[in-house]
């Protein structure tokens, strides 16, 4: 086992990087409770190429604030044999990254090993391709199995999150990889957009546009750009989320009067209502396995979250707190729930067990909501502000890491992370 070094408990600056090149700058607030020092030797063969890489490597390990970047200047082995383990336990490292990259055939291909310094062993030897013009895809992947194999968790550099970038006459629903590069608009309008939600498998969106004159529900091939309005139906159609075999979509509806939750197909056939309390049901999501629905409702006198089965069914009030609840998201493990909470002025991102009721805030509170779990489960990206402008925010499952991600123009709303490829 390696052993893993106590870091800072309190929330310190840890790195404030303007990313060039990227649709979000990043500042990263806070550290993990233990950090693995780590140490990671540029990649040998094509040395410009290894340096990119290793580029994109640290900076996810270090935006994770679970890792400590052991400095390897003036070091270069790329083969075990080359090591000298005691020269980086001098240094403070537990663990060290070394291989070597070449491009063959319009193909990246990187080996790649990751040694305990401690025992002199090695703990994982990796190939990953890809094309040419995916170098960043390939940093991503090599910081996944390092995550992996020191915290036992699965990594989510290589997922993608998405947001809507409102602008003063445009708004845009943005598709970026986890750190913000790579951004593609999947659509722009001078109408508003809201409420994007991934389909399981990546590969479609479904989100609220106005263009029709009210709130409509369209679905969108990430592959194709086709779309479709799913739910244009009187009055209000909203707040789209997919079952988790994207079979079916949750929605809001004000068809038959005031907002109730609805099925519908993605295809707009097989629309059937499941909530019926008269007041306000809005904002559903989806349990991991299929059974349930978390929801915000009014009808116990003000905003809370309640719980009911997937397929309809008298609700459950969950959240008893001070003040209001809103916009529930199940973790991937369906064991707890992560909301947006009111109190005295200001909103809060919280989690709630769900077994035991117990509830922790994670954040300082302000202008947070919108909140979504990695798939691993271990940090919620959520809508913020700062600087008198909308931005992005993350924070760690245990309230430790936080980060900032800024827009280079216009407020970043209604952020969502997206699937594992």
């Amino acid at each position: 086992m390696l052993r893993i070094l106590s870091g800072t408990l309190g929330l310190l600056m840890l790195a404030h990087s303007a990313v060039s090149n990227a649709a979000l700058s990043i500042e990263i607030i806070g550290a993990g409770e233990h950090q693995i020092p780590i140490a990671l030797v540029p990649m040998g063969g094509d040395e410009k190429l290894g340096a990119q890489i290793n580029d994109v490597v640290t900076s996810d390990l270090t935006r994770s604030g679970l890792f400590r970047i052991v400095d390897s200047a003036g070091k270069s082995p790329h083969e075990t044999a080359d090591v000298n383990f005691n020269d980086w336990q001098l240094r403070g490292a537990d663990a060290l990254g070394i291989g070597n990259v070449s491009v063959q055939n319009g193909r990246i291909e990187a080996r790649f090993r990751l040694l305990d310094v401690v025992k002199h062993d090695q703990l994982l030897g990796e190939a990953v391709s890809a094309s040419d013009s995916q170098m960043r895809a390939v940093g991503h992947r090599i910081a996944d199995l390092i995550y992996e194999k020191l915290t036992g968790d699965k990594g989510v550099f290589s997922t993608r999150i998405a947001y809507v970038n409102r602008q003063p006459k445009s708004y845009s629903l943005i598709v970026a990889d986890s750190d913000g590069y790579n951004d593609q608009v999947v659509l722009k309008q001078r109408e508003p957009i809201m409420s994007p939600a991934w389909s399981p498998d990546g590969k479609s969106m479904a989100y609220v546009s106005f263009e029709t004159g009210h709130a409509a529900v369209f679905v969108q091939s990430l592959l194709s750009n086709r779309r479709r309005a799913v739910a244009d139906f009187p009055g209000s159609n909203s707040a789209p989320a997919w079952s988790p075999d994207g079979k079916q979509l949750a929605i809001v509806m004000t068809h038959d009067g005031s907002s109730q939750i609805y099925l519908i197909n993605p295809d707009g056939t097989g629309l059937r209502r499941i909530s019926f309390s008269g007041a306000i049901d809005t904002e559903p999501n989806f349990s991991p396995d299929g059974q349930s629905i978390l929801f915000t409702s009014d009808q116990g006198g003000s905003p809370q979250i309640y719980q009911m089965p997937a397929s309809g069914g008298a609700p459950q009030r969950l959240t008893f707190a001070s003040g209001n609840s809103f916009s529930p998201r199940y973790s991937p493990d369906g064991k707890s729930f992560v909301f947006a909470n009111l109190t005295g002025g200001q909103f809060y991102i919280a989690v709630q067990d769900l077994q035991n009721g117990q509830m922790q805030t994670l954040t300082e509170g302000g202008w947070e909501r919108k909140p979504s779990f990695a798939p691993n489960g271990k940090i919620i990206l959520f809508a913020s502000e700062a600087r008198g402008r909308g931005i992005l925010a993350t924070v760690s499952s245990d309230g430790r890491v936080q980060q900032h991600m800024f827009t280079q123009s216009g407020d970043a709303r209604e952020p969502v992370w997206g699937p594992q490829p």
